[in-house]
């Protein structure tokens, strides 16, 4: 069995394999920068950790599936960053401002065709079903980020609105990956099911969650800009849920903040603290991760394996959380 200590360090490592050509340099640099700077790397993770509830063996042919998945991971943080403006990206300068825009989008585009390629070595019989469901994921967040850029532009969304759309855009993405890896290692139906459910659900959590840091933590602890979701107007569980529940004078605040393209960041981000804080959505949004969370546990439970095969797996999503052996 692999902790995904263990796991971490086989991506790593096969991330640092990769070979790209020397030129040209300005395609490939922001490539090997992009994959260079770190990241939880939770993506491959998954998929292994799926892989190895069914099997001992995880050769290359799981595990550089699994690091297609983490580039196409980081291709599309690449195009979000150029999209959201973000100029900091795990503590080091975005691609887009290191480079130029144009250099990252094309950067990207290499990445994402990088990422198909090394999802090719799967083993034959099962490429198809490999792709197929990883096909219908990337445009499933592609979809998700043209809602979200949508939404935008809109000063209300509802919540169902918000969840549908980071099913799409973050949550995909983490149910390919688990399926990915139980279809890997030879699973059931049923347990393929499980595990997409589960990815699917853990997803959910995760991106709930990452909206709470953008407003609750610093840029330091979150490793890129804190607070741009507010300043972006963008839709996050904390907002749909402080629309819903302001009343009177509090929802004309709400609206005129949102609707204000003047007003400086500082001023915005306090005023609309002050809002969730008086709302406690913050309270709303961690009892949602944890809704979330309960039925992560209990897909893995159903899971037809050993209790023992799943020891590694469930230490890394309540490590996710902040959880507690």
């Amino acid at each position: 069995m692999y902790s995904a200590e263990d796991i971490k360090e086989l991506v790593e490592k096969s991330l640092k394999g990769l070979q790209y050509p020397d030129g040209p340099s300005e395609l490939y640099a922001p490539v090997t920068y992009s994959l260079s700077v770190g990241g939880k790397r939770i993506r491959p993770i998954l998929t292994l950790l799926s892989c190895n509830l069914f099997t001992d063996r995880i050769t290359d042919k799981c595990i550089l599936p699994a690091t297609g998945i983490e580039i196409f991971h980081c291709f599309t943080l690449v195009h979000d960053d150029i999209m959201d403006k973000a100029d900091m990206r795990r503590n080091q300068p975005s691609i887009h401002k290191k480079w130029n825009t144009n250099t990252a989008i094309l950067s990207g585009d290499a990445m994402c065709i990088e990422s198909y390629k090394l999802l090719s070595y799967a083993e034959t019989a099962k490429i198809h079903d490999i792709l197929h469901n990883f096909n219908k994921a990337a445009l499933n967040v592609c979809e998700g980020q043209q809602y979200d850029m949508n939404y935008e532009n809109k000063t209300t969304i509802t919540e169902d609105d918000y969840l549908r759309m980071i099913e799409l855009k973050t949550a995909a993405l983490m149910s390919v990956s688990t399926k990915t890896g139980a279809i890997m290692g030879g699973a059931s139906s049923s347990d393929i099911d499980r595990l997409a459910k589960l990815g699917l659900n853990l997803g959910l959590a995760f991106q709930i969650q990452d909206d709470i840091l953008d407003s609750y933590s610093d840029s330091k602890k979150i490793g890129k800009d804190a607070g741009l979701d507010i300043a972006n107007n963008k839709k996050t569980y904390l907002l749909t849920s402080a629309i819903r529940l302001a009343k009177g004078e509090q929802k004309k605040q709400l609206i005129a903040l949102l609707n204000n393209k003047e007003i400086p960041f500082e001023q915005k981000y306090a005023e609309m603290k002050e809002i969730y804080d008086s709302l406690q959505v913050k309270e709303l949004a961690e009892a949602k991760v944890k809704e979330y969370f309960s039925t992560v546990e209990n897909e893995l439970k159903a899971v037809d394996v050993k209790q023992e095969r799943k020891y590694f797996f469930k230490e890394f999503i309540d490590s996710l959380f902040g959880r507690q052996k």
